[in-house]
Order: structure tokens, then C-alpha cells, then sequence
């Protein structure tokens, strides 16, 4: 049934070699995030038979569907208070930034007889998620210490996810400080310094990590073979882990300049056109509620994505080599939010290939 996504888990246990290899090289020990592909067991259990033993995920559902798998479970997102419970049964770790919300963990813990994990984040100019004063994180640090059943597990921090601010040498030095300032504070060594996500690994490959951070959060970077600094491929990384198949249900030529006034698209925009004279157009059975148009890209070359509207994908074959017919199907290698929407969308399926 169309629209399906394949994973290829031959090109994704490639993937997770070379990257943890490099990570290793560098001294960093790597959580693999799940939630781009809705940490689907079959996916989220390849990561941890090639030895990945920490996976992260922001949504806490997505930790209990990974329940059965023997790895370190992370929230990678502030924990809300209506979600402790949970949390606290099916995550080891969670990441946070509120005394308030750890607090209430320590709570929910005790009830449970089950100990928790907390990383305390740090905001190093991104203004997402983090403790700006730092005097109160060494504080909060100094408070978590003394509850019976948290453990301050380490500190983190993460860049380039809302004002793209990125990581450097400074940033990370600050982070390596603060490890220092809470170490000395509490009177023992933290296990994790976590000093980003994918757009890190540029930093790490060129030696600007110190040796006090020592753990990284990488999704794209696995799945994709990307570092998010430059949008470039690692060596000996597959990028297409995932394609989405649809199946073209109209094929005709048609003037490529729309005719009659045109209004304001679904965000209040009004597109313009360009004249290309009359084109060779596919609508494939796909839309924006299933996949991103802005990271897929059609593994014919020969194919442009003109655009879509929630359930219909525009095509120009005007350029393929190949000839399509009504019923074939076209595939399209999936980016990160490409990936995430097709996990997400109930009337995409999955097939597996290894």
C-alpha cells in the first residue's frame, strides 16, 4: 500500500559504525536520538546490537515503545510535571532545567523504589532550553546532590535548534568550566558532559572538544551521515537509510504558469511562478501531512518536486530519462524532517530491508 517508507538497516548498521568509530577516536560516548522515525523498535534495536547503549528521545511514549530494549533511556526534552510518572518508569535519565520539576522527580522516584538520572542544562547563547545564571545551576547542582533518590548525573548543553547559534571552542570551554565549578562544589567528578547534537561533530573531528565533554546526542549524524555545522556527509556514510515510495495517480502536460488571480497559500504567502512553457506534470498520492518537500529529493535526478498541498505531490518529468505511466511509483530519499513527518503520518508504511 502506497505511500511507504523503506529503511534500508544494512546502509543504518553502516552508518552507526563509522560514526561511533569516529566519536571513539575523539573520546566521545554517543546517545543515539530516536525520535525522528518515532523510535520504532526494529530501528531503535539496530542501534543498540551495534553497540550503541544510550538512546534518547523527547517524547516519553517513545521511550516506553523502546521498554524491551537493554539500553540507558534518556528525555531529551524538559520533562513536564504531568509526565513524571511515566518518566520515571520507563527513562534513566531525563534532561532539565527547573529545581521545581527535579524536585517532583525525587518524589515520584522515592514512590516508585526506582532511582533517576538528571542532566542539568545549560544555556550557552542558543536561548532554548538552559540555566543562564550560572550561579544557579552550581546551586541547583549543589541541591540535586543532596537528594536521596536523583543523582546529578551530569551537565549538557544544546546549540543550532532554535536561534542556530553554533558550537566553537569558547562555548565548549565554558561548558568544561562548569564542570569544574561543580565538581569542586559537590566533591566528585560528573559522569556526562553532553556537548550537543550533530552540529557538533565538525567541532570534534577538528579538535575543538576538550577532554572534559565527553558525550554527544547524534540523530541526523547516524541516520543521515551528516554533521549539521556545514550540511556535509561523513566518509563512509550511506544517506539514504530512508526513501518514501508514492504512486503517481495523474500524468499529464500542462502549462507550467498557473492562469487567473492568485491568492495568499495556507501561511498568508503569495506564490509566484515562472514560465517554463508547457511540462511533462505528475501528481503522486503524498503530501505535506506525510513527508517534508524542502529535505526529499527524488532519486531520479530527472525529476524536480514542484511542491504539494497536504495529500498531493507535484512532479516535473519534463527532464527524466525514464517514462512513467499511471500506477508506477516514485521514490524520494528522505532528509531528518522528511523522515520525521512519514514516521509520524498514519497512512505511511514501512517496509525493512537488511
Amino acid at each position: 500500500m502506497y505511500p511507504y517508507v523503506t529503511v534500508n538497516l544494512a546502509h543504518l548498521r553502516q552508518n552507526v559504525r563509522t560514526v561511533t568509530a569516529l566519536c571513539h577516536h575523539h573520546g566521545i560516548k554517543l546517545t543515539a536520538v530516536t525520535k525522528v522515525f518515532g523510535s520504532d523498535p526494529k530501528i531503535a534495536r539496530v542501534l543498540f546490537e551495534e553497540g550503541i547503549t544510550i538512546l534518547g528521545d523527547s517524547r516519553v511514549e517513545n521511550l516506553k515503545a523502546m521498554a524491551d530494549i537493554s539500553a540507558e533511556k534518556w528525555l531529551i526534552r524538559p520533562p513536564m510535571l504531568s509526565e513524571l510518572s511515566e518518566l520515571c518508569q520507563y527513562g534513566d535519565v531525563s534532561l532539565n532545567s527547573e529545581r521545581t520539576v527535579i524536585e517532583r522527580i525525587n518524589e515520584v522516584s522515592k514512590s516508585l523504589n526506582k532511582p533517576h538520572k538528571v542532566i542539568l542544562m545549560v544555556d550557552l547563547g542558543d536561548i532554548r532550553e538552559g540555566y543562564t545564571d550560572y550561579d544557579e545551576l552550581v546551586a541547583v547542582a549543589q541541591r540535586v546532590e543532596e537528594m536521596e533518590w536523583v543523582e546529578l548525573y551530569g551537565i549538557g548543553t544544546n546549540l543550532t535548534c532554535f536561534s542556530f547559534v553554533t558550537p566553537d571552542e569558547a562555548k565548549m570551554h565554558t561548558l568544561s568550566d562548569l564542570r569544574h565549578r561543580i565538581e569542586e562544589t559537590i566533591g566528585r567528578p560528573l559522569d556526562v558532559v553532553s556537548g550537543g547534537n550533530s552540529a557538533t561533530i565538525d567541532l570534534m573531528v577538528h579538535g575543538g572538544i576538550p577532554a572534559e565533554v565527553n558525550n554527544l546526542r547524534l540523530g541526523e549524524g547516524i541516520l543521515y551521515g551528516k554533521e549539521r555545522m556545514h550540511f556535509q556527509f561523513l566518509p563512509d556514510t550511506f544517506h539514504d537509510v530512508f526513501t518514501i515510495s508514492c504512486e503517481i495517480c495523474e500524468l499529464k502536460e500542462k502549462p507550467s504558469l498557473p492562469w487567473g488571480r492568485i491568492g495568499c497559500d495556507s501561511y498568508g504567502h503569495t506564490p509566484t511562478f515562472t514560465d517554463r512553457g508547457t511540462r511533462l506534470r505528475a501528481i503522486c498520492a503524498l503530501g505535506k501531512q506525510d513527508f517534508d518537500v524542502e529535505t526529499s529529493t527524488p532519486v531520479d535526478a530527472g525529476i524536480e518536486i514542484l511542491g504539494a498541498s497536504s495529500d498531493h505531490l507535484m512532479l516535473d518529468l519534463t527532464e527524466s530519462t525514464r517514462t512513467y505511466a499511471i500506477g508506477e511509483t516514485i521514490a524520494l530519499q528522505l532528509g531528518y524532517f522528511s523522515t520525521m513527518r512519514a514516521f509520524t503520518s498514519k497512512y505511511v508504511s514501512r517496509i525493512y530491508v537488511d
